[in-house]
């Protein structure tokens, strides 16, 4: 049986993740945690979320409940996943990351810290996201001297723009053109820009209601466009793939990991890996 922590365990995705991890016969919840000042602290996390009781409370003392389990899913903000994390490399848990909002100092930071501990560290765990992410990698050096463009659309209550998915899929296309997403990515336009310059990747952010996520890659050339879009209808997609992580980290050897290591995309490749 495997024991997991949820960070960020009453959030927009801690709570779906929980009420998947459930449901499953091969793991249990063995820990919830939020932040200090939240209502739910010491409660039944099951009856905070209104889907039974767990027999698990709700704790903000990390250290302790990240010790009880062997895999930490994180999904809170990046300060709090960085103090987590190093507590799961002091004692040698597992890691499924899918905060999102890091900076590059601390994206280095989380590569030093998982050199002895298994990671999934992903922007988007679902299915469907990352299936986006491998053929955006095909499609983009076949179609390189089109326009290319990134949409994304979120919730109003999302805190972080663009999306890590977003930039994620900037990086992914940047990386294969040989371009530089520091120099090359536009965020957003406005006022007299001038004509779009060759090799620009612009990504642009929309935040509206209550939309689990939207993203559309466009790739424009003379006369043609082909777009390529994922959409979310709720977060199940992405918790259910944070149970997919589970399962493959609990196995895995040290080191960090993507999604795309965890769903090995057989149809594309040919074979599994």
């Amino acid at each position: 049986m495997i024991k997991v922590i949820v960070s960020g365990a009453c959030g927009r995705m801690g709570s779906r993740v929980i009420a998947n991890l459930i449901a499953q016969k091969d793991m249990k919840l063995a820990g919830a945690l939020e932040k200090e000042g939240h209502p739910g602290l010491w409660k039944d996390v099951g009856d905070v979320l209104h889907i039974g009781e767990l027999g698990i409370k709700l704790s903000k003392d990390s250290g302790e409940v990240i010790r009880n389990g062997d895999i930490l899913v994180e999904f809170s903000n990046p300060e709090t996943s960085l103090e987590h994390l190093r507590i799961a490399a002091k004692n040698k848990k597992s890691v499924v990351l899918g905060t999102t909002g890091f900076n590059n100092a601390q994206v280095e930071e989380i590569k030093r810290t998982v050199k002895e501990i298994p990671c999934v560290f992903s922007p988007n765990m679902s299915v469907g996201v990352n299936l986006l992410f491998k053929i955006a990698r095909e499609i983009a050096p076949i179609l390189k001297d089109y326009d290319i463009e990134i949409i994304e659309a979120h919730h109003n209550l999302k805190k972080d723009a663009p999306s890590g998915t977003a930039l994620k899929i900037a990086q992914i296309i940047s990386e294969t053109l040989g371009l530089n997403l520091d120099k090359d990515g536009v965020y957003g336009r406005k006022g007299f820009t001038g004509e779009r310059k060759k090799g620009e990747i612009g990504i642009h952010s929309v935040r509206g209601g209550d939309i689990a996520g939207d993203h559309t890659v466009i790739f424009a050339g003379q006369g043609e466009r082909l777009e390529l879009t994922h959409r979310a209808s709720n977060r199940d997609a992405f918790a259910l793939g944070a149970i997919k992580a589970i399962r493959f980290i609990v196995n895995a050897k040290p080191g960090l990991y993507n999604m795309e290591d965890v769903l090995l995309f057989p149809i594309l490749d040919g074979q599994t890996k």
